[in-house]
């Protein structure tokens, strides 16, 4: 090592630190992808040494079969309620961007759910929604609004929503602190113009704010697109996917199919389906997102 010159060895050590890496990331990433393409083609029991070849069979079976294509209208509640988890994130930065007393409390506040543990969320939830004891309805009944008490996790068209709704209480600060961070990194200079140009709050928040927030708004709501196409943790601990499956995801079939029917080469194709989706999402969010900017 010693009798190599300064710029063979800058060149050893460079070419190790972009082999590893990139070695890891082919062992740990593209290899499993590309098994998982392959198995999708395949009919596999994931025990059997044996797959037998299918082609397309597996693909056809999930946009034919409205029992694992048709779930995706399931998770249509989280799409909804995500895009105005968004809208309130963006409130709520604005709000907490200026100078309000007490401001770093509130931010912590909202930013606390979070960090909290998915399935203890879950399971906290379980008695806000519980129909007999739990707190919604109970504070229904308190307010005189006993009409609204519902059965929230046991109704087929309030399921999905009631489950959505947790993901924006949980998310929701997140969302915030990202915006917060893309409102605090715009010139305050800005605003000083805009207030000496006239605008009101109104017209600077629409003009100027939102402009400025364009890519942090595409990165969330991919974030959040994605998240609502990959749901699973909630109604396998909350519901367990029903009532009569009202409430299952395509994940969540997708995880049954592989675990439960053993049929992992069908699981294998619902998770590339699964995976197309979210890189279709990105590509129309990207081009809408462009076409704006242009």
């Amino acid at each position: 090592m010693n009798s190599m010159s300064y710029k063979v060895q800058r060149k050893l050590v460079l070419t190790a630190f972009l082999l590893i890496p990139l070695a890891l990331l082919c062992l740990f990433t593209y290899y499993p992808a590309a098994r998982l393409v392959y198995l999708s083609f395949t009919d596999w029991d994931g025990i059997s040494a044996g797959k037998t070849w299918l082609g397309l069979g597996n693909y056809i079976e999930v946009f034919t079969n409205p029992e694992l294509f048709g779930v995706f209208i399931h998770q249509i509640p989280y799409v909804l309620i995500g895009i105005i988890q968004n809208m309130a994130a963006i409130v709520f930065a604005v709000i907490l961007n200026s100078k309000l007393r007490g401001r770093n409390f509130f931010r912590v506040m909202l930013f606390l759910p979070f960090i909290m543990n998915a399935v203890a969320v879950a399971f906290m939830f379980q008695y806000v929604f519980d129909t007999t004891n739990g707190s919604l309805n109970g504070l229904l009944g308190l307010i005189g609004l006993d009409s609204l008490q519902q059965s929230w996790l046991g109704t087929n068209t309030l399921v999905n929503y009631s489950l959505a709704s947790i993901g924006f209480w949980r998310f929701m600060g997140y969302n915030m602190v990202i915006y917060l961070g893309a409102l605090q990194s715009i010139p305050a200079d800005m605003y000083e113009a805009a207030k000496i140009d006239g605008a009101g709050r109104f017209q600077t928040f629409w003009s100027l704010t939102i402009p400025n927030l364009t890519k942090i708004i595409s990165l969330n709501m991919f974030l959040t697109l994605s998240g609502a196409l990959a749901v699973f943790d909630l109604p396998f601990v909350l519901t367990k996917g029903g009532p009569a499956g009202a409430s299952e995801t395509f994940l969540f079939k997708t995880i049954e199919t592989a675990f439960q029917f053993n049929n992992y080469g069908l699981a294998s194709a619902m998770s590339v389906v699964l995976l197309l989706f979210t890189a279709v999402i990105l590509g129309i969010q990207n081009t809408v997102i462009n076409r704006k900017g242009d």
